[in-house]
């Protein structure tokens, strides 16, 4: 696997930025009923009958239209909820400290190059930043095309968590250290390597003495992110249809 996948702009301008942090204090408001107010098409009970609550109304307000954008560009219906789940809570107008809003959590940097790319005007409408979050997925996505199927789905969570870049350091890292760096158990033993603590180690591997994206201290809190996503993924896969 190319350790440097060529980018399209979309990633180029958004690779630091990802999407909100696990754990990050939300200022939440409730915004429940705003899909109804705007024509949001609901989802038979039947479907959600054994999951939580929460997530059975969100599906019920919110399914069609994350179905809807999740077969558009090519992602499990279910993958997306997962990423929302964790992301927002289910919370339309959640925000967080550092700006990243709606339902998908969508960082501002992120965000304005999703809503030019795919000319939407208002990201804080519940449709556009389901939107604008999965295709921002699928983005990520497409960048790890040669790790394998389960492998590439982390490396793509931990990308919409810590940004791209984050990644390609850690896959450097790994790939230095004779690991596989397609693997997503290389990366996550990697991304601690990418503190401040570890700059000696750094001194070998940039020329910068330090990595491209700078020293990252998040590493456990993007791979608890990636964990959490997988297991509501792997409930919402035997649970919904």
């Amino acid at each position: 696997m190319p350790l440097r996948i060529p980018m399209i702009v979309i990633i180029t301008l958004a690779l630091y930025s990802g999407c909100s942090p696990l754990g990050e204090d939300l200022a939440r408001k409730s915004g429940r009923d705003a899909a109804h107010r705007n024509g949001e098409t609901s989802v038979a009970a039947d479907e959600v009958s054994h999951i939580d609550p929460a997530t059975q109304q969100i599906v019920e307000l919110y399914g069609p239209t994350v179905k809807r954008y999740a077969q558009e560009y090519g992602l499990d219906w279910r993958l997306v909820l997962a990423v929302m789940k964790q992301e927002s809570r289910f919370e339309p107008e959640a925000e967080s400290e550092k700006g990243a809003s709606g339902l998908m959590q969508i960082m501002p940097v992120t965000g304005a190059e999703v809503a030019r790319s795919l000319s939407l005007e208002d990201l804080s409408h519940p449709g556009a930043n389901i939107r604008a979050g999965v295709y921002y997925l699928r983005k990520l996505y497409d960048l790890y095309d040669g790790s394998n199927d389960a492998d590439r789905l982390k490396l793509a969570l931990a990308s919409y968590n810590a940004g791209a870049g984050r990644v390609y350091d850690a896959q450097e890292l790994a790939a230095y250290l004779q690991d596989d760096p397609g693997r997503w158990q290389s990366v996550r033993d990697a991304l601690p390597l990418l503190s401040k603590r570890y700059e000696t180690l750094h001194r070998s591997v940039w020329p910068t003495q330090k990595p491209r994206s700078g020293w990252f201290g998040g590493s456990r809190q993007t791979v608890a992110y990636v964990e959490a996503v997988v297991n509501n993924y792997e409930t919402y896969r035997r649970e919904l249809n």
